[in-house]
């Protein structure tokens, strides 16, 4: 699947969703010159499909509590299959890592944690990721400002 597989109004419709999934599907149709029964089908479609994989409410984080981002690279000890995916399936556990990503390069992951302040950070590295058996080195940068944040793909 990729774009190539949709039309104008699919690509219509998920522009839209993006900026605000809470347009119905008769705003979504006024605002694309279709039928609300076509656009209430095509979403549908975009669903089943995965085109759209789910629809949330985007929190400001420090309205929240939640002020401090981290960006953590962490490097692994042993890189077995059964090593990576045990990190895996145990970092992901941690409400505070938002984001895991594996890379390529001099570490194995980087982790998008949010967290509330510089002490609950200290908590969470020594209490949670630095007890995962197979820890090497972890590195973290720490966002001073956000200057562009999006959720939404160009299309």
């Amino acid at each position: 699947m990729n774009t190539a597989d949709l039309d104008k109004t699919d690509i219509g419709i998920l522009r839209l969703l993006q900026q605000d999934a809470l347009l119905s599907n008769k705003q979504l149709a006024l605002e694309l010159n279709k039928s609300t029964a076509t656009i209430h089908e095509r979403v549908r479609r975009l669903k089943t499909e995965g085109y759209i994989k789910r629809s949330v409410a985007i929190l400001d984080g420090k309205k929240i509590g939640k002020s401090l981002i981290a960006y953590s690279q962490v490097q692994l000890k042993e890189h077995t299959d059964s090593a990576l995916s045990g990190f895996e399936k145990e970092v992901v556990k941690f409400p505070e890592v938002m984001e895991c990503y594996h890379m390529t390069g001099a570490f194995d992951f980087i982790l998008r944690i949010v967290i509330s302040d510089m002490d609950a950070y200290h908590h969470f590295l020594r209490s949670k990721l630095a007890q995962l058996s197979n820890i090497g080195t972890v590195q973290s940068f720490f966002v001073m400002s956000e200057i562009k944040t999006e959720t939404a793909y160009p299309l």
